[in-house]
């Protein structure tokens, strides 16, 4: 049953979205209509010029953002985390307050608080583009150089290392398997959740090495955390945006597991050829040959994930 707290802050949840929809709540012009875009963590509203993006007061255990402060501290690790692959597209934090009636940047009391960002087409996702096949080599190879200077600046050592640790890798995939050995023969067949489970467990076995290898040589990094074709704009640079804030579990890993990420993803758009470009352009620019190793393992790792997630749905 809904408590009374939990009731007046669903009131104001609603109260700040039916203000959201409203050209007079913003603090710049807004002529044409607001839409809207929901994810199961956040509201974002497009203006034409702007998205603000307003976090759900939810917590699912990985992320907490139920109270006020909680939600604008992630509203300004939103911030740092994207500036480095995203530059001027994030632009600030902004309060909406509550007077006579609710505004950003207005008067009276902070009531939420919003990422205020630049607004590009929705047909420039590069999601988007590949369906059109409108993505071309040289996007593919200006992505590997952004990230290969991103992943190089990237924070390593204590309070990263430890994600990219056998021992947390190894967590990670036993997590997976036992969130998801209720749907063999349903979403998997038995005899390929076997299979994996088995290739998998033997992989981590027989390489311990590798794994300590890749944590002395500095190659686990404070990563983007999210890096595929749904979280990348291509426009007159390219954007690669909604890095991870909320969980350092998520974004902390070896650099191999960001790549096989979008490797994967690309492949799963029928795109073998860009994964390979990509991959390859990668490994020349950070030096970073043993990453081959790992890149199927990864590959693997990032495919059981999406499968995971479709499987709860």
């Amino acid at each position: 049953m809904e408590n009374a707290g939990e009731k007046r802050s669903n009131i104001a949840q609603n109260e700040i979205l039916d203000a959201m929809r409203k050209p007079e709540t913003y603090d710049e012009a807004v002529s044409g209509e607001i839409r809207i875009k929901e994810t199961h963590i956040s509201w974002v509203f497009l203006t034409g010029k702007y998205a603000y993006k307003v976090k759900k007061p939810v917590n699912f255990g990985f992320l907490d953002f139920t109270t006020l402060e909680k939600r604008k501290f992630y509203c300004e690790e939103e911030i740092r985390v994207n500036k480095p692959l995203c530059g001027d597209m994030y632009i600030e934090v902004v309060p909406i307050n509550k007077n006579k009636g609710i505004k950003i940047k207005g008067e009276g009391e902070t009531i939420e608080y919003a990422v205020k960002m630049k607004e590009f087409p929705q047909e420039k996702i590069m999601s988007f583009m590949l369906k059109k096949n409108e993505v071309k080599n040289e996007h593919i190879v200006e992505i590997a150089r952004l990230l290969a200077e991103f992943h190089e600046k990237a924070k390593t050592g204590k309070g990263v290392d430890e994600y990219g640790s056998l021992k947390q890798v190894k967590f990670n995939w036993i997590q997976n398997f036992d969130q998801t050995r209720e749907f063999k023969n349903i979403v998997f067949k038995k005899e390929k959740f076997d299979f994996i489970e088995n290739k998998i467990m033997k992989f981590m076995k027989n390489n311990q090495r590798l794994f300590e290898r890749r944590v002395e040589e500095g190659r686990v990094r404070e990563c983007h955390g999210d890096v595929h074709s749904g979280n990348i704009f291509i426009v007159d640079k390219i954007y690669i945006f909604d890095a991870i804030e909320f969980n350092k579990a998520f974004k902390c890993s070896d650099v191999a597991a960001e790549i096989a990420f979008l490797a994967m993803d690309l492949e799963f758009h029928g795109r073998n050829d860009f994964s390979k470009l990509f991959v390859e352009n990668y490994i020349e620019l950070s030096k970073d040959e043993e990453l081959l190793q790992l890149l199927e393992f990864y590959k693997c790792y990032r495919a059981y994930v999406r499968a995971k997630v479709t499987s709860f749905k």
